[in-house]
């Protein structure tokens, strides 16, 4: 299995970004998957999760009602839509894929199996 991050880049406070992750070797559908963080010298932080059918989706208090994160089932790809981005959002932002068929979210890192490469969300105040 191979998750593959992108659209990260460098916004100004206020800004918008939606990140990609698309999945080769396996489908999300049957599977739970999250987005997470890291900044420079700190812990991978919890962003957000959906569990395999997207029925339940929760987010880190610090980013609820700014940050939604979806699926395309057509392009096997999952999305994290940033809005009113501050520059405490600035961090490489991973994806991740559980590994067990009809799993719920989940919220450390531990947990996921599969990892994408990371992108890199700057935001500029």
């Amino acid at each position: 299995v191979q998750l593959q991050a992108s659209g990260g880049g460098l916004v100004q406070a206020g800004g918008s970004l939606r990140l990609s992750c698309a999945a080769s070797g396996r489908t999300f559908g049957a599977y739970a998957s999250g987005w997470f963080r890291q900044a420079p010298g700190k812990d991978r932080q919890f962003v957000a999760a959906r569990n395999w059918n997207g029925n339940s989706r929760i987010y880190a208090d610090s980013v609820k009602g700014r940050f939604v994160i979806s699926k395309d089932n057509a392009q096997n790809t999952i999305y994290l839509q940033m809005d009113s981005l501050k520059p405490e959002d600035t961090a490489v932002y991973y994806c991740a894929l559980k590994g067990l068929r009809f799993s719920q979210t989940g919220t450390h890192p531990e947990e996921y199996e599969f990892w994408g490469q990371g992108t890199q969300v700057t935001v500029s105040s």
